[in-house]
């Protein structure tokens, strides 16, 4: 049995375009699933996991998302820093800025964060005043305040893995109404794409992809998983890959695609069974789980 989940979680740019869109958002589900982010999973370098395709980043799938959806926007990105402040206050005087990637560990409103921690992270920004930007922050934080020099440290984003300096989104224009339903089946061909593994970009040494990298990743952990691996999985893999699985399959029974659901649902439960054997340190038994994830993802592409 499929259950959809509804809850807190690390949706940043899902729930930061959700807020662009306003009234005409789709759920988050159904925006997560455009951007073909439960579709594969990566392990770059042969040392660092996600549940995700392979060779994917977000900035890779945002247009093909926007174009499902039936939106488009207006991007702009790098420049110096006065620049890129310019651009956002001029931006600001015709509504919310979508602005990412940042560094979350800048954003030090958030508990816990005094410096970056290579993590990416998007936010809608409503004013700036003065030395303040008031934002709404998706990691649990609306109208949140920051001060401006942090800010603009975030968003140089000088030690994220993707990305542009200064990146921004203005000028969201809905161009046609699109059903939930539709932009479930217009995002099937990226997802076919992504999942096969074809015409990805260069990936560093040693970067394997869904089942190879799954089972990589059930060698490093059952032979006792290092505490900056077990970290990024608690703390951030494990709890997105399993939702975005979980969504994965509530949109693609949504389509009647009831055998891709499954496998999809399927995937899910493996990964979000990944938690508490980490947090606990029972590394055998969190390999194990990812011995049988490996083969559901030839098996999603099979029946996609």
């Amino acid at each position: 049995m499929h259950i959809s989940y509804t809850g807190s979680g690390p949706y940043c740019y899902a729930n930061s375009f959700a807020m662009m869109f306003g009234e005409a958002a789709p759920s988050t589900a159904v925006i997560e699933f455009a951007t073909s982010s439960p579709f594969g999973m990566q392990l770059i370098g042969g040392k660092l996991p996600f549940f995700d395709p392979y060779g994917w980043d977000p900035e890779r799938s945002f247009e093909d998302t926007l174009t499902a959806l039936g939106w488009t926007s207006d991007v702009v990105k790098g420049g110096s820093a006065d620049d890129a402040l310019l651009r956002l206050r001029a931006a600001l005087a015709d509504g919310p800025v979508w602005v990412g990637p940042v560094e979350m560990g800048h954003l030090r409103h958030q508990p816990g964060m005094s410096g970056p921690i290579e993590a990416d992270h998007y936010v809608v920004v409503l004013k700036i005043d003065r030395d303040w930007v008031l934002m709404h922050d998706p990691q649990g934080y609306p109208y949140a305040t920051l001060p401006l020099k942090d800010f603009m440290e975030a968003w140089a984003a000088r030690t994220l893995s993707y990305g542009t300096s200064y990146t921004m989104r203005t000028g969201f224009v809905r161009q046609r109404d699109v059903s939930d339903v539709d932009a479930i089946r217009g995002s099937l061909p990226a997802a076919r794409r992504w999942l096969s593994m074809k015409d990805v970009p260069s990936m560093p040494e040693g970067s394997l992809g869904n089942g190879a990298a799954a089972e990589a990743l059930a060698g490093l952990v059952g032979k006792g998983c290092d505490e900056g691996l077990r970290a990024h999985l608690i703390h951030f893999a494990v709890r997105v890959g399993a939702r975005r699985a979980n969504d994965a399959a509530a949109c693609l029974a949504r389509i009647g695609r009831h055998e891709a659901a499954g496998v999809a649902a399927e995937q899910a439960r493996l990964i979000g069974s990944l938690q508490h054997p980490l947090v606990f340190r029972d590394d055998k038994a969190a390999a194990a789980q990812l011995l049988k994830l490996a083969p559901t993802y030839d098996r999603l592409l099979a029946v996609l």
